[in-house]
């Protein structure tokens, strides 16, 4: 099959398309086509066995908001024509509302069926990404509640199929190096240190918690931390709560050291108040560490409520805290949860199993 994806967004989309890509790579020819946002690098790169990336070159060549890339989508829609015309796929992936556009503007006349991943339903653009939905042939929701999401916008239901987002269970798995700790007990945040994705819930939560310390892995590189304003606030926050000496923040972490960070925690506590696709906490299911969840998003998939992890609705550290003295006193449960959380994140949230369930749709659409 010859799959064309229109990219759209960075940061862990952006990670999650190449994820996906190498994995489809491996039985099909997949060629991913984004707008160059560097001033580096070829037009077209091999990334792995089977997947190409071809850069167009329209705008800045620079990281844009989807509100910056707006105006360059027709340029963009009429290269993917041009290309398409003399390279026509079997199917077209779009990402994002912006990715939506330019591929139905690609595609037209070809009679290509496109599959559509919103990632987020944008209450801004309800009208647009309802035709877009409606357009689609297939729309593939990262989670239930992003199904229920765009059900309520006008979406047919027979157009959505829910394709969860993958983890790299090589990379985040039980058995690794683990990076080193003391004998306290120790939660771990991976993640923006912003009131959204979490960070001062788990903060005010240590007051609860005594004889615990919490590591906090995102923002900025470690040596900006002093300038950058979540990471004062937390800092100021945890000194206000008298936690200051059992908060430690590391700033953004490389890639391959999160894992080994996971490892190391007795619990990882992740508590956004969207999680669109729940990828800290499946993570920490791959590294068969416990995880305590915000009841949100895609967390309602993939962690089961005391078998998998524990769920806890956002914004709420005394209770947060109630569930972590449970964990952090029981190490059976932390075992069993432990256990159960790698087995399904290794059994249905392996970029394989995702690439499948793909693949499926792909086939159905062209059908």
């Amino acid at each position: 099959m010859n799959i064309a994806i229109v990219a759209s967004g960075s940061g862990s989309k952006r990670h999650h398309i190449l994820s996906v890509a190498r994995e489809l790579g491996r039985d099909h020819h997949v060629t991913i086509y984004s707008r160059r946002n560097s001033s580096e690098g070829k037009p077209k790169t091999r990334v792995a066995p089977g997947v190409t990336v071809e850069h167009i070159d329209v705008g800045p060549a620079r990281d844009l908001s989807a509100n910056e890339v707006a105006p360059y989508l027709n340029d963009v829609g009429e290269y993917l024509m041009k290309r398409w015309r003399q390279d026509r796929p079997d199917v077209i992936h779009a990402h994002s509302w912006t990715g939506g556009l330019a591929a139905v503007a690609g595609a037209k006349d070809l009679d290509v069926p496109v599959a559509h991943s919103f990632h987020t339903v944008d209450p801004a653009r309800v009208t647009l990404e309802r035709a877009l939905g409606r357009r689609a042939r297939a729309v593939i929701a990262g989670s239930g509640d992003e199904e229920s999401a765009l059900i309520r916008i006008g979406v047919p239901r027979n157009h959505i199929a829910v394709v969860p987002y993958g983890v790299d269970t090589e990379r985040f798995h039980r058995q690794g190096v683990t990076a080193s700790r003391g004998t306290t007990k120790r939660l771990v945040h991976v993640g923006p240190l912003t009131p959204e994705r979490g960070a001062q819930t788990i903060v005010r939560s240590l007051q609860g918690l005594p004889d615990v310390e919490l590591v906090l892995a995102g923002g900025p590189d470690p040596e900006q931390l002093d300038d950058d304003l979540d990471a004062r606030r937390l800092r100021a926050l945890a000194e206000q709560l008298g936690v200051a000496s059992r908060v430690t923040i590391l700033g953004q972490v490389k890639r391959a050291a999160v894992p080994k960070l996971m490892r190391s925690a007795d619990a990882v506590v992740t508590v956004p108040r969207e999680a669109p696709t729940g990828i800290v906490a499946l993570e920490a299911m791959a590294c068969g560490v416990p995880v305590i969840a915000s009841s949100v998003g895609a967390h309602l998939d993939s962690v089961i409520d005391g078998v998998t992890g524990l769920l806890v609705p956002p914004d709420r550290p005394s209770r947060t805290a109630r569930l972590a003295r449970e964990l952090l006193t029981d190490p059976t449960l932390r075992t069993a949860l432990g256990y159960a959380g790698a087995d399904r994140a290794r059994s249905r949230y392996s970029w394989e199993r995702v690439s499948q369930e793909l693949v499926r749709v792909y086939e159905a659409a062209c059908a």
